[in-house]
């Protein structure tokens, strides 16, 4: 019989495909409850947050087991609220400026939605930006990094991210390349400036539920569905980013650069004057 020691090298050698296989388990895990409960707005608060947590814990245990690590840094507890706390308004504050430019340089029209549909996609928003972390940055990127270094693997991780966004509904070929400039990047360079997953964690949080969940516009080319608010942007796709929603418009681009910049500054990947 092998001993628990005997294994751990094994598994150590095949990290990679072992660690894709189990954060992409959780990916698709999570989004498959969310399915389930998808018709009830509370229920599907909970299971989002319950999935959201339960991914952290896993992921946490696979690691462990599959690095041979005695601590998962990119997930620890000291600096975790604040962390996340961070994110959620950096997140919150880049889709907002989005959506003023968005008010300001076209027609939009909005309209009520509803609250307990909000609440809805939070829970759905979480588990997503959870689980989603966990494999591009967590994963992917983390790995890449320690490989090839931080600028090609912040290139390589954002351009796969934006590209499995090529499955939604209303993607387009300009709208999966917008994903990997404005939110892969980002989401990639916040993780290494801070060698953490709660930053990126909360402002992917955040910015697709002020997308989806505040605003009721389509996130990533999948179907809007009822937020707080309904809003129907109108004007050059240029602007609006069209069907695929404001990630595809150039006013998200110029936010999430901004955020991108001092992120890179923050990562010393670009020199201060």
């Amino acid at each position: 019989m092998t001993s628990p020691t005997e294994r751990k090298p094994a598994l150590l050698r095949f990290r990679v495909p072992l660690l894709l296989l189990a954060t992409a388990v959780l990916l698709v895990a999570a989004r498959g409850l969310d399915a389930l409960v998808a018709g009830v707005p509370v229920l599907r608060l909970l299971v989002g947050f319950a999935a959201a947590a339960g991914a952290v814990v896993a992921y946490k245990w696979v690691v462990r087991r599959v690095e041979n690590r005695d601590e998962v840094t990119e997930l620890a507890t000291p600096g975790r609220w604040g962390g996340l706390g961070r994110g959620v308004l950096v997140g919150a504050g880049a889709f907002l400026a989005t959506m003023l430019l968005a008010f300001v340089f076209t027609d939009a029209d909005v309209s009520g939605g509803s609250f307990w549909a909000c609440l809805g996609v939070a829970g759905s928003m979480a588990s997503v930006a959870v689980t989603e972390e966990l494999l591009f940055r967590g994963v992917l990127h983390r790995i890449l990094e320690q490989r090839v270094g931080s600028v090609l693997a912040i290139v390589v991780s954002s351009l796969l991210f934006g590209l499995t966004h090529l499955v939604n509904g209303n993607a387009t070929l300009w709208g999966t390349l917008a994903i990997a400039v404005e939110g892969g990047a980002m989401l990639a360079v916040a993780y290494t400036a801070t060698r953490s997953l709660w930053l990126p964690i909360g402002l992917h949080f955040a910015w697709n539920f002020l997308q989806g969940g505040v605003f009721g516009t389509a996130v990533s080319g999948a179907e809007s569905e009822p937020g707080l608010l309904r809003t129907v942007l109108s004007g050059p796709d240029a602007l609006t980013g069209g069907a695929f929603g404001p990630e595809a418009g150039l006013f998200a681009l110029l936010c999430c650069g901004t955020v991108t910049a001092l992120l890179l500054r923050r990562a010393k990947l670009i020199p201060r004057r």
